[in-house]
């Protein structure tokens, strides 16, 4: 078969306008579920802490003290598992 009958497209259709359904007649839709499930969420966040040195500083942030200045970007997220009722 030559390489241009490959390219040729599908004839194209003329269609008419549909009428759109009235609401009360369009088919019942299968109602969709909501899932929940339990997510390991890796941060990255900027906090702060006053402090005298940087080394204070660091100490200071190492034991858990100062607070989150910027919410932060997700780096990683896993799938733990899927809560069912």
């Amino acid at each position: 078969m030559p390489a241009t009958a490959a390219l040729k497209t599908a004839p194209q259709f003329e269609t008419e306008p549909q009428p759109k359904e009235a609401p009360q007649l369009r088919a019942a839709r299968q109602p969709t579920r909501l899932f929940h499930a339990r997510m390991l969420v890796t941060r990255v966040e900027e906090w702060c802490v006053e402090a005298g040195t940087p080394e204070e500083a660091r100490a200071l942030l190492a034991s858990g003290a100062g607070h989150r200045c910027t919410p932060g970007d997700s780096v990683q997220v896993e799938f733990e598992s899927l809560l069912e009722d």
